[in-house]
């Protein structure tokens, strides 16, 4: 029984384990992750009052790869990079004012949207099947959307935060979850094993 009830909170899957590497290896990809995130940042798409960016795959991935508890805290310190002025927000912004401006509510759900989708794919949502992991980042990329609408809502009102901060990203959202669930799918454990396997019989 004990070990029945330990095996339900163990998460069945996480492509790098980085609850179980070295604190320096965990530092390192916390950095790696960051700048990863930072890069994601330069694919843009210019609109008003909300640029159409890559961040969002990347923050899924990024969740994704890392689990919940790794993912949120990299996503965080590279917002806290961006609020302390390096340029890492999208198309090279920095500066706190991006985060009480109309992009603070997608900025603050960043995190939040990594953590959800680490969650679910410790959970079986991942590369071992390719519909779970879509449906992973979309319920990621559509609660970046509701969140980051909201705030928006606030400040133009409910009307115009949909229509310009929810409806032109939608497509968007559906082909960034595909291409996420499409890169999971290469560290799923079939690939990862069978990768495995291959090196070691070089």
């Amino acid at each position: 029984m004990t070990n029945a009830a330990i095996s339900t909170q163990t998460p069945s899957f996480s492509p790098l384990r980085l609850h179980s590497r070295s604190l320096a290896w965990q530092i390192g990809a916390v950095i790696l992750g960051s700048l990863f995130l930072a890069l994601s940042s330069y694919i843009e798409v210019p609109m008003v009052p909300v640029p159409v960016t890559m961040q969002t795959f990347a923050v899924t991935l990024v969740g994704a790869l890392y689990g919940w508890r790794f993912g949120a805290l990299t996503i965080a310190a590279w917002l806290a990079e961006g609020a302390a002025g390096f340029p890492v927000l999208a198309g090279g912004a920095a500066g706190i004012q991006h985060f009480v401006g109309p992009t603070g509510g997608y900025l603050f759900a960043f995190p939040v949207v990594g953590a959800v989708v680490g969650w679910l794919a410790e959970r079986g949502w991942n590369g071992k099947c390719v519909m779970l992991a879509f449906a992973a980042m979309l319920i990621g990329n559509l609660l970046c959307l509701v969140l980051g609408t909201a705030w928006l809502a606030v400040m133009i009102g409910t009307e115009k935060a949909i229509t310009f901060g929810f409806v032109p990203f939608v497509v968007g959202g559906l082909l960034k979850s595909a291409l996420g669930a499409a890169t999971l799918k290469l560290f799923s454990p079939d690939r990862l094993e069978q990768h495995g396997r291959s090196s070691g019989t070089r």
